[in-house]
């Protein structure tokens, strides 16, 4: 059954109204009737079985014959802070972190970052982009709520925003001990925690002093294995590992 993204706004008592690109791929792409039956997601984790009821130039009516909490989220808020990297390779990791189930995405700016965003045009418009991929990504892989993208913002920053989660861990060249590792993540989710979050550096990694800053706000430093990744890399591996512990587990 095909499946549309809405604004919550979009959805009004029993009717669900569909708009503009949604609006022309249902009458002039699929060439869709009244009758016919689609997934309506409001992006909040809501799942809406709809039927098509009237098909006009300005919008799409449908009529709610259920609704049900998405079954494609993980039973935990994961917040990717991701160190700014060079080119593209933002977009990359935001679609990609999208698909392995990440809540949000946050921009950060290091010691070691080459990248700056310092004019505010420019950076909004890099905003857009980012959060373009990011709902891109939730619909190809069906998730039940658009990640946001917010605003890039220093590390001490993102460390205060951290300190809201039930758990931080960053993965550091420097730490030893994948069995420790696989053994917090596991203990994390025999708690049941309700939020992680994961920090990446850029290119070259953290320094020292940021880790160290970091652990005094409670972050625990972690390997990810012998090899050194890239920064590409790094937050990928690490949102599969939670991925696939937190999704077997019991909430």
């Amino acid at each position: 059954m095909y499946r549309f993204y809405v604004e919550i706004d979009a959805v009004d008592g029993q009717k669900v109204r569909l708009t503009g690109e949604d609006n022309n791929h249902i009458r002039n792409v699929l060439r869709m009737k009244a009758g016919d039956e689609i997934i309506v997601c409001d992006g909040c984790g809501m799942d809406y079985h709809c039927r098509l009821e009237e098909l006009s130039r300005e919008q799409v009516e449908a009529r709610i014959l259920s609704k049900s909490l998405s079954c494609t989220e993980l039973p935990v808020r994961i917040v990717l802070f991701q160190g700014m990297p060079k080119k593209d390779k933002m977009e990359l990791i935001i679609q990609k972190a999208v698909e392995l189930g990440v809540a949000e995405v946050v921009p950060v700016s290091t010691k070691r970052t080459i990248v700056k965003l310092e004019d505010e045009k420019k950076e909004q418009k890099k905003l857009e982009r980012w959060q373009a991929i990011a709902r891109a990504a939730a619909m190809q892989s069906m998730r039940g709520i658009v990640p946001k993208v917010k605003q890039v913002c220093s590390f001490a920053e993102a460390l205060k925003y951290a300190k809201e989660l039930d758990a931080v861990l960053i993965p550091y060249e420097n730490a030893r001990g994948i069995v420790q590792a696989r053994e917090l993540i596991k203990e994390l989710a025999k708690k049941r925690v309700h939020s992680v979050g994961i920090f990446i550096g850029p290119e070259g990694g953290f320094e020292e002093a940021e880790i160290a800053q970091a652990g005094e706000t409670g972050a625990k430093t972690i390997t990810l294995g012998r090899r050194i990744l890239r920064t590409e890399t790094a937050g990928l591996v690490a949102l599969s590992l939670l991925m696939f512990v937190f999704e077997q587990a019991e909430y």
